[in-house]
């Protein structure tokens, strides 16, 4: 629900109460209309439904003294989505965006949301003014910086720190952050210390736009520093110990919050993204949180069976069991032994068979060949294979 819909609204009426009404008569007439149009009661029936989720709605709202206090207030000032100012404020009326002043709508399952603070706090954010009547000027949060960094292979899998040198836009040294060489800027008339202007769009209400005068910064340096221009915000390099967590791919995006750009005027720093490029492996590859390798093996451990040891990754190698018969290019599993997961567990290693055919024999070796093919010289692998190929 939308804050311009939680204004609109008139819960005292959808109850059938009066606005004097005790919290004791609302929650009787809440009660009589709940047990009316409950969905038990009315099976299969829209209308009911969504009577009793607006009933409901209400009740919500105006059985809670602050959230009732609250709904009051905003509906004594605002109507049909323009404000009326008090006394101070200037005279005529002028539209805004109700989302902004509030700071967003009602939240999830009725309940109105962004009233937390209570309608002063409306005003504070509305003219920038506290309580003492004072212009205050609004903090701005850091830039987001984005960097990359090259890992090894096992860095990646294992995890690593890493150094990073960033270069981003932080607070003017020379002026302290606030533009102006003598360390006094003035606010911004044209926002009134904002930093933001309203740009009518019909129906009652506004959009805003970045100050053209102070550039968004709610600040006008009447002595522009010489460093900054005015600008407040300097070019900066730091170097910052950055912690790669363990799995991370080639190309994946890291956001490490709050590890940006520093603020303006104690605002929050921005956000750090780092962009993580991985060197290849010579034996190892990585298939999602598995890693793969091919491992050689004779002819007669492929056709008599055999153990095999095979290396892993920052650990000891494995023996794999081969059984009588293993083709080539089967594929086996060591449980454990892959990438790290995001909950600390880790993937498998695939390992794939491949019968390694020799290129030179010796005269031994050349014999018992030929013996063997004599052997077999009655089987025909291909057999089935043009069969099939007549078939189709």
């Amino acid at each position: 629900m939308s804050t311009k819909d939680f204004i609109e609204k008139d819960y005292y009426k959808v109850l059938g109460v009066p606005k004097d009404a005790t919290e004791a008569e609302i929650k009787k007439a809440y009660r009589k209309l709940a047990r009316e149009y409950h969905p038990d009661a009315n099976k299969g029936n829209t209308k009911a439904e969504e009577r009793f989720k607006e009933i409901s709605e209400a009740n919500d709202i105006l059985g809670d003294p602050k959230k009732r206090k609250e709904y009051d207030e905003a509906r004594a000032l605002f109507g049909n989505g323009g404000f009326r100012p008090g006394p101070g404020a200037g005279g005529g009326s002028f539209n805004f965006d109700l989302g902004d002043l509030f700071g967003g709508g009602a939240q999830g399952g009725g309940q109105a949301g962004g009233f937390g603070g209570g309608i002063g706090d409306v005003f504070g954010g509305l003219f920038n003014r506290g309580s003492s009547g004072t212009t205050r000027v609004q903090p701005r949060r850091g830039q987001d910086i984005e960097s990359e960094v090259t890992l090894s292979f096992t860095e990646a899998i294992e995890g690593a720190t890493v150094p990073l040198r960033m270069s981003s836009q932080s607070p003017c040294k020379a002026c302290s952050g606030t533009g102006d060489a003598n360390g006094t800027p003035r606010v911004c008339p044209t926002c009134v210390g904002t930093g933001q202007v309203a740009r009518g769009s019909g129906g009652g209400f506004s959009l805003t736009d970045p100050c053209p005068d102070c550039k968004g910064r709610g600040l006008i340096a009447e002595h522009p520093c010489d460093i900054c221009k005015g600008s407040g915000r300097a070019k900066s390099s730091r170097t910052m110990q950055v912690r790669i967590p363990a799995g991370v791919s080639d190309g994946q995006r890291i956001r490490l919050r709050g590890k940006g750009a520093p603020g303006e005027r104690g605002g929050p720093a921005g956000d750090l993204y780092v962009v993580v490029h991985v060197d290849p492996h010579p034996v190892f590859g990585r298939k999602d949180d598995n890693l793969t390798v091919t491992v050689p093996v004779t002819y007669p451990e492929a056709a008599l069976g055999g153990e095999v040891r095979v290396p892993t990754l920052g650990g000891p190698p494995v023996t794999l069991k081969l059984p009588p018969g293993t083709p080539n290019g089967r594929t086996m599993r060591a449980r454990g032994k892959g990438a790290f997961r995001k909950d600390g567990t880790r993937g498998d290693l695939l390992i794939t068979v491949e019968v390694s055919v020799p290129k030179d024999l010796s005269g031994k070796a050349r014999d018992a060949l030929e013996a063997y093919r004599e052997a077999t010289a009655g089987e025909d692998p291909r057999a089935e294979l043009f069969q099939a190929a007549k078939g189709a």
